[in-house]
C-alpha cells in the first residue's frame, strides 16, 4: 500500500521505523516545519523529518498543509492512505479526501478518553489507573474517528508524561503494524466512539505547571508527573523559580498555611534523596528532587543541605 505518513516529535519514531520496516510503500513523510531549539536557538528539523531524510524518503514541511500547494504536493504523491502520529496541525477536509483508502491516526490513550493534543497529561491529572493507545480512523471532528482497534497499559505511580509517551509510542506503532493489513484489506470493522463518554485534553502551556499549593498533595503530585519533562512543576522561594523534578504525596501538615516548608514526615518508606515537604491544601508534598535557577539538579535532601534557611519558608 503506498503510504504517506505524517508525524513530526520522537512520539511519531516508532511508528514510521515500523512503515520503513514494512512491506508497505512509503512514498512521502510530512512534519512540521524546522523551528528553533536550544540555548542557540539554531534551526532543529522535527525527528520525523530527520529520519525521513535519513531513509531518503519523500519530505514536506508545510506551514499549513491545508493550503493549496501542500494539497497539489500530496496528490502528486498519489498516496492510498496516509498514516498519522502526533502531526501537529489540524487537517480538513480537502485533505482527507486525497488518500483513497483513508487515513489512520495513532493515539496515545483509550478513546473516547482524552482526545487532544495532550492525552497523556490528562491522563495523569485524572489520576487515571490505566492509559493506552488506540488506532482511529481519521475524520474531520478532532480524535472523533471510528476506533480500528485498542491495547491498555497501566499507569505506575512513578509515570510522567514522558515514560508513558516513550511506552505509548512504541505500542502504538506495534499495534499500528499488526493491523494495518486487516484494515487494507476492509476486514476491520471500525466502532464508532460513544461522543457522551469523551473527554479533552488541550495543549499544554508553560503557565500552567506554576504550582498552587492550595490544591490537595495529591493533585500537586499529579502536576509533577504530568509536567514531565516540559514545562515542569515550579513554584517560587525568595522570588526565585523552584523547579519541582520529583516528589511523593504525604499526610502531614495539618493546620499549617499551604506553601510552606516543613520536616519529613516520620515514616520509613520515603523515596531515597527526599529532602523536606511542603505543606498543600491537604496533605503535604514530599520534595525527592529539584533545581534551583541556573543550577544542576539535586536531591531534596541536597538542596535542604545547601540552602539552610529554607526551612519554614512559604513557597510560592
Amino acid at each position: 500500500m503506498r503510504i504517506v505518513f505524517m508525524g513530526s516529535p520522537e512520539f511519531a519514531l516508532p511508528t514510521l521505523r515500523g512503515l520503513i520496516d514494512s512491506d508497505h510503500e512509503i512514498v512521502g513523510v510530512v512534519a512540521q516545519p524546522n523551528r528553533p531549539a536550544g540555548r542557540g536557538r539554531s534551526m532543529r528539523m522535527p525527528p520525523a523529518a530527520a529520519l525521513a531524510v535519513e531513509h531518503g524518503l519523500a519530505l514536506l514541511q508545510p506551514g499549513n498543509i491545508n493550503t493549496d500547494d501542500s494539497l497539489e504536493a500530496l496528490r502528486i504523491l498519489r498516496p492510498e492512505a496516509l498514516v498519522v502520529a502526533a502531526y501537529g496541525q489540524i487537517m480538513k477536509q480537502p485533505l482527507l479526501d486525497i488518500p483513497a483508502r483513508g487515513a489512520l491516526n495513532v493515539h496515545a490513550s483509550l478513546l473516547p478518553r482524552h482526545r487532544g493534543a495532550a492525552p497523556s497529561v490528562g491522563a495523569l491529572l485524572a489520576g487515571d489507573d490505566e492509559t493506552g493507545v488506540t488506532i482511529q480512523e481519521v475524520v474531520l471532528k478532532l480524535d472523533a474517528g471510528p476506533i480500528v482497534a485498542q491495547r491498555r497499559l497501566a499507569i505506575s505511580d512513578d509515570d510522567t508524561t514522558g515514560s508513558l509517551n516513550e511506552k505509548l509510542s512504541v505500542l502504538g506503532a506495534e499495534l499500528l503494524i499488526e493491523v494495518l493489513p486487516e484494515w487494507e484489506r476492509g476486514e476491520v470493522d471500525a466502532i464508532p466512539q460513544d461522543e457522551e463518554e469523551a473527554t479533552f485534553s488541550a495543549s499544554v502551556k508553560r503557565d500552567d505547571a506554576v504550582i498552587d499549593w492550595s490544591m490537595s498533595a495529591v493533585e500537586v503530585w499529579r502536576r509533577v508527573k504530568a509536567y514531565a519533562p516540559w514545562p515542569v512543576a515550579t513554584t517560587t522561594v525568595d522570588g526565585e523559580p523552584l523547579r519541582i523534578l520529583e516528589a511523593w504525596p504525604a499526610e502531614a501538615g495539618a493546620g499549617r498555611e499551604p506553601g510552606v516548608v516543613i520536616k519529613l514526615p516520620d515514616r520509613s518508606d520515603l523515596p531515597p534523596g527526599a529532602g523536606f515537604a511542603v505543606t498543600c491544601g491537604a496533605g503535604a508534598l514530599v520534595i525527592v528532587r529539584a533545581q534551583r535557577a541556573g543550577k544542576r539538579p539535586l536531591s531534596g535532601a541536597e538542596l535542604l543541605r545547601g540552602y539552610s534557611t529554607l526551612m519554614g519558608r512559604r513557597l510560592g
